[in-house]
């Protein structure tokens, strides 16, 4: 593979490239095909180590398209887990945010190349600030839609998806079968890198938001378009500005996790494990 990442072509075919991808993971792993793909969002790190047993584990940077994730959080690898049913699950520890000034098709790799290696369901989990002051620090909720406010979107030209039931009703079902006090709410991706303002916060309430964040949508439209089937699990890391008076800082957003891993951990694991 070369050093250069062929994304980076104005030209480039993401889907060729995808699928180059996915034959790295499958040379690199030794497993031809997976059942699953799951995105590991801040806070999320620790439950892959309860998903099954792990096959393989790589360096992300070792993949066709994938570069060493900016944030802190993100472990930097692509695991290869099979779970007691015997699932093939592929764990994704390196994510690509918009924020980094990428272009969309950077971002959205990962999901692409997911869909290349076989999978048909797409877990995308995230740290997000809660807009609902009942929603505090380690609670997880279920993503029932989303608003793009990026004003980007991975598909171009022509391609009219329907993004109607983008986040799976029947995953959810599954989700709240495990833990039937998991709630459901709008999830908003902001650009970043800078947190939301007061001001961003009352405006993502009014137009029918509960949680915000800087990662998720894009890549959810991605596995639509994909045909990917999607659950979205996001991790309130912290009340959004506004709701809390205290300034926000990234290494809240891990404290949270860190905070909530034995809580987190095995709900994903289980989830997961009844797919």
């Amino acid at each position: 593979m070369s050093n250069e990442n062929p994304l980076g072509a104005p030209d480039a075919d993401v889907i060729a490239i995808a699928a180059d991808a996915a034959a790295d993971i499958a040379r690199l792993t030794g497993v031809e095909r997976h059942d699953i793909a799951v995105t590991l969002g801040s806070g999320w790190g620790k439950a892959a180590d309860l998903i099954g047993e792990t096959v393989a584990e790589i360096p992300a940077t070792e993949v066709t398209g994938f570069s060493r994730p900016a944030a802190e959080g993100h472990v930097g690898t692509l695991r290869s887990i099979v779970t007691p049913r015997g699932k093939r699950v592929l764990v994704i520890g390196a994510r690509t945010h918009y924020y980094e000034g990428k272009a969309v098709r950077f971002v959205v790799h990962s999901v692409r190349a997911a869909a290349a290696t076989g999978a048909k369901i797409m877990v995308l989990t995230n740290g997000a600030g809660s807009i609902r002051p009942a929603w505090g620090p380690g609670t997880p909720v279920l993503i029932s839609d989303h608003i793009n406010l990026t004003g980007s979107s991975p598909a171009q030209g022509a391609k009219f998806i329907d993004l109607t039931d983008l986040y799976s009703r029947r995953l959810r079902d599954i989700a709240q079968s495990i833990d039937p006090s998991l709630p459901e709410g709008v999830y908003v991706q902001f650009p970043g890198p800078h947190y939301e303002t007061p001001a961003e916060v009352r405006y993502a309430k009014i137009i029918g938001g509960d949680l915000v964040g800087m990662s998720t949508a894009l890549e959810a439209i991605a596995a639509r378009q994909s045909g990917l089937e999607v659950l979205g699990i996001s991790l309130a890391t912290n009340l959004a500005a506004g709701v809390k008076t205290t300034p926000l800082s990234h290494q809240e957003v891990l404290e949270a996790g860190r905070a909530a891993e034995s809580v987190i951990g095995p709900l994903l694991a289980r989830i997961i494990g009844a797919m």
